[in-house]
């Protein structure tokens, strides 16, 4: 009964994503929010694409951090951006379309990404193909893909990411004592340096560099890898994203662990203290162009391609 209930559930999700992907290919954009990364220059590597934008719309706005831009566009607070805009396209790397995913993740708007950057999964549109890119989307041709966001809960803290979530002792080459748990069942006790929890997002990313498992964004999934684990048959496992994963850490070589998202600050965990682990309600909406392809961008991307023998 339970493997039936799980593929009707699968299928009616099925369903409701093929109607949501017609609804929004339905949407015409036509208020446009932009950010980009701090590095960059307005004049030099801004300046041209809002030309490409402006031909499409008229309506542009943007962040407030955007110094350098011009006068005569509106700079917004976030809240204000997040009101006003339809879309938001992000010049940068994939570091600042995570932050702005976790920035404007309660808005329900769309993110563009363009690469400005090193690796680029997530910003899958370039300086070269921007204006053709561009053109797709308003023109309505362009694919919509959902992205879930991991939460770690603790005390009276919460924190989330889009990429990982990850706990660790806080110092270099030196292991915490730690468990883990899922659905109250006891799954393992480990010595390690930490423990990531992965999105198929971040599965990416530092999951990667960790040796998980490369997953297909739009599974339902985490991955949990142990960092540098003191134990020969430790290996990263994946299981359904709808599980309850408590981890508790015991002892370690500081005062506290630590734990963070995506890379940001971290934040101090005392000994004892369960973390719950689960899935974030909201979601970020990628925009894609009508040829993106997973497989594509991992060949691309991470050398799959190259002739191994040219190496």
């Amino acid at each position: 009964y339970g493997d039936h209930r799980d593929l009707h559930l699968s299928l009616r999700r099925q369903r409701q994503m093929c109607i949501r992907d017609r609804m929004y290919n339905l949407i015409m954009f036509k208020k446009i929010g932009v950010i980009y990364k701090e590095s960059l220059s307005f004049d030099k590597d801004i300046s041209p694409h809002i030309e490409t934008i402006l031909s499409h719309s008229k309506e542009l706005y943007f962040h407030k951090s955007a110094s350098d831009t011009p006068n005569k566009f509106p700079k917004l607070s976030r809240d204000e951006l997040g009101d006003q805009s339809d879309l938001i396209i992000v010049f940068g790397g994939d570091g600042t379309m995570l932050s702005t995913a976790r920035d404007f993740i309660s808005y329900d708007i769309p993110i563009m990404g363009v690469n400005f950057g090193q690796v680029g999964f997530l910003t899958d549109s370039s300086e070269n193909n921007f204006q053709q890119s561009i053109g797709d989307v308003f023109n309505n041709n362009f694919k919509l893909e959902e992205r879930s966001f991991v939460k770690a809960e603790f005390g009276d803290k919460e924190i989330f990411g889009l990429n990982e979530i990850v706990l660790h002792s806080g110092s270099y080459a030196q292991m915490m004592k730690f468990s883990v748990s899922v659905d109250d069942q006891l799954i393992f006790e480990e010595r390690a340096d930490g423990l990531i929890i992965s999105t198929p997002t971040g599965s990416t990313a530092y999951s990667l560099s960790a040796g998980g498992s490369i997953i297909y964004p739009n599974l339902k999934v985490w991955s949990i890898i142990p960092m540098l684990p003191h134990n020969l048959s430790s290996r990263p496992f994946i299981i359904s994203s709808d599980r309850r994963v408590e981890i508790q850490v015991t002892s370690g070589p500081n005062k506290n662990a630590y734990i963070s998202a995506d890379g940001q600050s971290e934040i101090p965990v005392s000994y004892g203290t369960k973390v719950n682990i689960s899935e974030k309600s909201d979601v970020l909406k990628l925009v894609h162009p009508l040829n993106y392809n997973f497989f594509e961008a991992c060949r691309d991307k991470l050398g799959w391609a190259l002739d191994v023998t040219k190496r």
